[in-house]
């Protein structure tokens, strides 16, 4: 294999999608589409092709044949999308829907390769529909994934396997970001006793060694490398384009102008990188050395905006259990963990009913209004809840404390030991490591069960929609029988936040649920819901 023969794949609308759920903008992807026509990469994997799923996603989620009719691709660019292994061997998934999904193509065709995600136990199942497609004249890729937790022994085996297939390019992913150059010759040497053809690497950067290791595979033989716009992928991304661009210049197409895709990066991926903040930092670093994954991070980072503390907490408790293996159900935990009923065991109506209610959410104007809050509180008297362990106004003032996001309570838990109030939470749900390190703490075992478009208030356990922690703060404070419930800090995130329309379509079917307590906002708030202010006389 000689280096001229080196591809750069860009996956930056592929990868960098779990930062703003593939929803780039057709002006964005023409402008990008030009750039890598004008720097000469030949390979450009545009995004995904999912299953349908019940959540928004952007048009670079699905890449259907209809979207990349209406974009305008170069055609010195082979397009390609990668396909998660799991949607095929997990859904069962008929002949018609694979077919239907996967394999029919248009007449006018645009897809020249498909790339597959599998972990090890996934690959000889796809390898039948890698042998379809490419009777479709479709080059086929594989990449699998988590390379560092795999024996050597195993990878070899995948390998005779493969090499029998009609498989064009095998790819291994440094998944974990904590591989070092030497790992990356001794896999691929591994790789190549059984496999000749082409091979491909795909690292992240999460101890700063993407580049690095990227120089390494190339020496070593792999002339497949994936790269991305400033490294815009998930967790702390990958070897940045316009950098491998420069390193492996001498082996690329003489022609390769990169002006266009640096005017891009001002114009469009600066801005990006500086909301959502993707590339190498401390918590990444961590991440690698205890081979947790790196969108444990992100998720810490960008949906619960943990705190440093917080932040190193979790990650000491993630490296004690499961970190490895990406868990949706700690991030997106209404999704499993609780489906199904469940009894709790404290009815709220015991320290709550025929009382107001004062929820203390965690926005800016809780801070800023603190002293208002405390004053109101001293004058009316209310129940107050406070979600996690928001802490702007005095402790004393606080009745009680609820949390249930798993990765929140793995969080805080060293946090909940030194506080004096009472904390609700859905005990059961925890997994048993984690209730171990609440049996000092006073807890109180109200039951949640999360229910797509409901909401019901029972006296030990609630059904919502989805379990934020203030929409348990709501449950409990309905099932406790308030009088009203005030909020603060319910600031609201902006329009163009994914969060902002789980939360609006939340308080919507809430305030349409019979026999709910009246809720009214005493700090400014984005949502629409009753405002007042907490500035003014309430009797």
């Amino acid at each position: 294999m000689k280096k001229n023969e080196i591809k750069i794949l860009d996956c930056t609308l592929r990868d960098g999608g779990y930062y703003n759920n593939w929803d780039f903008s057709k002006e964005l992807i023409d402008e990008y589409l030009k750039a890598m026509s004008a720097a000469k990469i030949e390979y450009v994997e545009l995004g995904f092709r999912f299953l349908k799923k019940d959540i928004y996603l952007g048009p670079c989620a699905y890449t259907s044949p209809s979207f990349l009719e209406t974009l305008n691709i170069p055609k010195n660019l082979k397009i390609g999308v990668m396909i998660n292994a799991k949607d095929i061997t997990s859904n069962n998934l008929s002949k018609v829907e694979i077919d239907k999904y996967f394999l029919d193509l248009p007449k006018k065709n645009k897809v020249s390769f498909v790339r597959f995600a599998c972990h090890l136990s996934e690959i000889q199942k796809i390898i039948p529909l890698c042998n379809k497609l490419n009777q479709k004249r479709i080059t086929t890729v594989i990449n699998l994934m988590q390379i560092s937790e795999i024996e050597d022994r195993e990878v070899e085996n995948i390998t005779k396997i493969l090499a029998k297939s009609k498989l064009d390019v095998f790819y291994f992913a440094d998944s974990l970001g904590n591989l070092e150059p030497h790992n990356i010759v001794h896999i691929s040497n591994l790789i190549k006793k059984n496999w000749k053809k082409d091979l491909g690497f795909h690292a992240h950067d999460n101890m700063s060694r993407a580049l690095i290791n990227g120089v390494a595979a190339f020496n070593n033989g792999i002339n497949w490398i994936d790269t991305t716009v400033t490294g815009m992928g998930r967790g702390a991304g990958n070897i940045q384009t316009e950098f491998a661009l420069l390193q492996f210049s001498e082996y690329l197409n003489k022609n390769s102008d990169i002006s266009l895709l640096l005017k891009l990066i001002e114009k469009r991926f600066a801005p990006m990188k500086e909301r959502y903040k993707w590339g190498a930092n401390p918590y990444y670093y961590l991440a690698g050395q205890h081979k947790i994954h790196p969108t444990f991070i992100q998720s810490m980072l960008n949906d619960l905006k943990l705190e440093p503390t917080e932040m190193l907490s979790a990650i000491d408790n993630l490296k004690k259990g499961e970190g490895r293996n990406f868990d949706r159900n700690l991030i997106d935990v209404g999704k499993k963990i609780y489906k199904g009923q469940t009894k709790g065991t404290w009815s709220p109506k015991k320290l709550i009913k025929k009382k107001d209610v004062l929820i203390i959410g965690s926005g800016p104007s809780s801070f800023k209004h603190s002293k208002a809050i405390e004053n109101f509180i001293k004058k009316n008297k209310p129940f107050v809840i406070a979600l996690n362990t928001e802490k702007t106004i005095q402790e004393k003032l606080i009745d009680l404390r609820v949390c249930c996001h798993t990765l929140r309570v793995m969080s805080d838990v060293s946090i909940f030991k030194k506080i004096s109030q009472p904390l609700a939470l859905p005990l059961d749900r925890l997994p048993i490591d984690q209730k171990k390190e609440f049996k000092k703490l006073k807890i109180l075992n109200y039951g949640l069960e999360v229910r797509a478009g409901k909401f019901s208030f029972g006296e030990k356990s609630s059904i919502t929609p989805n379990s934020l922690t203030i929409v348990y703060a709501l449950s409990i404070a309905n099932s406790g029988k308030s009088k009203k419930i005030y909020v603060s800090g319910l600031d609201g995130y902006p329009i163009d936040d994914p969060r902002r329309h789980e939360m609006d379509e939340t308080l919507k079917l809430y305030l349409s649920t019979k026999n709910r307590s009246d809720l009214i906002s005493i700090t400014p708030t984005r949502y629409k819901i009753k405002s007042s202010s907490v500035y003014a006389n309430f009797n």
